[in-house]
């Protein structure tokens, strides 16, 4: 198997330590706190271990610190329900003995019902579309360094429909697509993809927020950070196949950014819906003081 990827798997296996206590390991992408997905990831993960026979159906999580990406977090799940049909699960991610992050995720017995589903968006396959870590040479030496991370070969091999231009400074309408899947072929657990799939959910919503505003991502301005996150898983999937993520920004104000996300298989089945809201605080503009003459 991919090093990376077993990298990221083993990261979001835990350490039980307690009968519901779990310790997971911390990891940077290229940013001095946690990745909130890894956050999320972990925490599924944590409540899976505490359910059996059934498969998460939704989450709701709050951010409530950043993460410290070189100290292990330690995950506390509550076994809030046990009922005939849904189980509910409450989990804190706690760091340096205070909560950084607390969810609650509901689990269902498998049961059939009404179906029916959006459309797959009418865009490009991942065929033929550049990888995102294949920017071109000339974008790559205009990127703060802070922002390297996005050139690096990961886990996952994300492809954008739309151009990814870090720096650009027009507006544009606030959609967004990526294919991606992970780079090697998993296991039939479906828990597992679904904890990669929450691993991998944060990584493009609140971005798509302020795509309308001509904030490029490395001129220092914006302060994004996420607040909230919700996921419905709607059927069964696989992140080593290829994944449609339609992401779309209805709303931004008050400071905050709001995001809707819609998983599709290559098929056009739809297997997921995100939604997350984060603060989003713009600077003023600085300007260079006048050289006197």
């Amino acid at each position: 198997m991919d090093l990376l990827l077993a990298d990221l798997l083993s990261l979001l296996e835990l350490e039980q330590f307690e009968d519901q206590l779990f310790r997971g390991q911390s990891q940077t992408i290229g940013r001095h706190i946690v990745y909130g997905g890894q956050v999320l990831g972990q925490a599924l993960s944590a409540a899976n271990h505490t359910v059996e026979g059934r498969k998460v159906h939704s989450l709701h999580a709050y951010f409530l610190r950043p993460g410290d990406v070189n100290a292990p977090i330690v995950y506390e799940v509550d076994l809030a329900r046990d009922g005939r049909s849904f189980t509910n699960r409450r989990v804190v991610a706690i760091q340096h003995g205070r909560p950084i992050f607390n969810m609650t995720a509901s689990f269902q017995l498998p049961e059939d019902g009404l179906e029916h589903q959006a459309m797959i968006p009418d865009v490009l396959g991942p065929e033929g579309l550049q990888a995102l870590h294949d920017m071109p040479d000339e974008v790559l030496r205009e990127l703060p360094e802070g922002m390297r991370y996005l050139t690096r070969k990961g886990p996952f091999e994300i492809r954008p429909v739309e151009p990814v231009i870090p720096l650009s400074l027009e507006s544009s309408s606030p959609v967004r697509h990526v294919w991606f899947r992970v780079v090697d072929d998993l296991p039939d657990e479906l828990d597992l993809h679904c904890n990669l799939l929450a691993y991998i959910s944060d990584l493009q919503l609140l971005r798509t927020a302020i795509l309308p505003h001509a904030i490029g991502l490395g001129d220092g301005r914006a302060q994004i950070a996420s607040l909230d996150h919700a996921m419905w898983f709607h059927r069964p999937f696989r992140v080593d196949d290829w994944l449609l993520y339609s992401v779309e920004s209805p709303n931004a104000a008050a400071a905050r950014g709001f995001a809707l996300g819609r998983f599709f298989s290559a098929d056009g089945t739809l297997v997921a819906s995100t939604a997350q809201e984060g603060l989003i605080r713009i600077s003023p503009k600085k300007h260079k003081p006048r050289s006197s003459s």
